[in-house]
Parts: structure tokens; C-alpha cells; sequence
């Protein structure tokens, strides 16, 4: 993991939620963290890392993502026990 991966992961945990993050950082993160991103149908994207799952929706027509993805990112991470 680079540098720039551990800031998108602690900015993933600062609170209050922070709403500038681009999803092509987290795709990022994904892979570091050993993930894969699959793409779905439109801008639906499944993220990947051991047995969890998450999907979500890659933002359009702006790069970041809201508030609520990073609510559920950073719970879908903290459940696998991921932290900065």
C-alpha cells in the first residue's frame, strides 16, 4: 500500500464524513488492499476483497462520492476488520 492509499483509508474513517473522495481512489484501495473491482451493468461496480462483497454505484457525472458510500464503504472495510 502507497502513501496515497493511506490517506483515501484514513479518509474513509474521519468523521464527520468527509464528501470528497473519488471513487477511482477507492477502486485503488480495493486492489492495494489485495481486492479486485469488477464492472456491472451501467455504473454498477462490485468490489472485492476475500469472500465480501459490495456493490455500488460509480458516481456520475461527478468523480466523488456521496456522504451515504462512504458511510457503507467504510463499514463494509471495518466489518473485514480493515482500519487505517
Amino acid at each position: 500500500m502507497n502513501n496515497q492509499h493511506r490517506k483515501t483509508l484514513a479518509a474513509l474513517f474521519t468523521r464527520p464524513t468527509t464528501s470528497n473522495l473519488s471513487f477511482a481512489a477507492i477502486e485503488s484501495l480495493v486492489i492495494a488492499l489485495g481486492g479486485e473491482v469488477k464492472e456491472g451493468e451501467g455504473s454498477r461496480v462490485a468490489l472485492r476483497i476475500g469472500d465480501a462483497v459490495m456493490h455500488a454505484h460509480r458516481p456520475h457525472p461527478g468523480k466523488e462520492v456521496k456522504k451515504y458510500q462512504v458511510d457503507e464503504i467504510r463499514a463494509w472495510l471495518f466489518a473485514q476488520g480493515i482500519t487505517p
